[in-house]
Formats: C-alpha cells, structure tokens, sequence
C-alpha cells in the first residue's frame, strides 16, 4: 500500500501532530506504527519540509546505503544531513506524533501544517511552504518534466 493524498492538519504547543486518517489506516495495514522523522530530501536548499518514512522503509534505506561506498562524498552528505537528523517516533493511541524541535525549526513547523503522500513515505510542510512550493512547481519546465515522466510511466 502506498501513501497517497493531501491532509491540513495542525500541530499543538508541545509538537504534536495527528497523522492523516488515511495514512494510519496504511501504516497499520502494512507498517506498523513505528516511523522515522528526518529533513525532506530535495535538490532545491529553498524547499524545507519533513520526510517521514515507516520504519522498514528507512531501515531499508539505511541497508541500501552500508552497501554503498562509505568515502563517496553523497553517501557521506546522506549520512551527515539525513541519517543523523534522523528520529524514530510511535503514533500515539490518539493517532499523533511528537515531532523534535530540531526538526520542527528545520520545516519551520508553527501551527498549520500539510501531510502530502509520497507513495512509500509522506512529507511534511508548514502551510506557507506548500503554498510557496506549489506556486513555483506550476513553471513551465517543471510541468514540462513532469510530463516526461508521467508519460514513461504510462500515466
């Protein structure tokens, strides 16, 4: 199953933020409630947002990447930025996670925040972001390579 959908939510004084109804149901049926919280992954230093993965995801990233060249300087920048910021956190019985400060000042999570499905993972922005992010994924090239793959995807 794969995590697919896009949820507001807000996060309360303490950090905390419920996990999308939808992605629970995903996360129970096939993960488990145990998932990792790190810096979002991107080629662009402007877009700030979380990555969350459920455990075996991550674990199997973290196997793939021992298998790798431990002196190739992007396995050393994954292992510095993503796997060092990395934190493991439990959905609580009110279907929540507490997010670490670290990573809550990284994504510039205040208040209002947006859950987007990324298939094996889900990303987590503060509302501003998003908006911020969606307004400039509408240029013409990235719609243009979006379109590439869309197509060789055979959607």
């Amino acid at each position: 199953m794969f995590f697919r959908g896009l949820f507001e939510h807000s996060i309360d004084g303490k950090g905390r933020t419920s996990v999308p109804a939808r992605f629970r149901e995903v996360l129970l049926q096939s993960y488990g409630e145990r998932l990792v919280v790190t810096f979002g992954f991107t080629d662009d230093p402007a877009e700030r947002f979380l990555g969350i993965y459920p455990l075996k995801n991550w674990e199997e990233i973290e196997a793939q990447l021992a298998r790798r060249n431990q002196s190739d300087p992007g396995v050393k920048e994954i292992y510095r930025t993503y796997v060092a910021n990395a934190f493991e956190v439990e959905v609580d019985k009110l279907g929540r996670v507490l997010l670490p400060p670290n990573l809550r000042a990284h994504a510039a999570l205040e208040k209002e925040v947006v859950w987007v499905g990324q298939g094996k993972r889900m990303h987590l922005w503060s509302q501003a972001d998003w908006t911020r992010a969606q307004s400039a994924a509408s240029s013409a090239d990235r719609q243009k390579d979006a379109a590439q793959v869309w197509g060789e995807i055979g959607g």
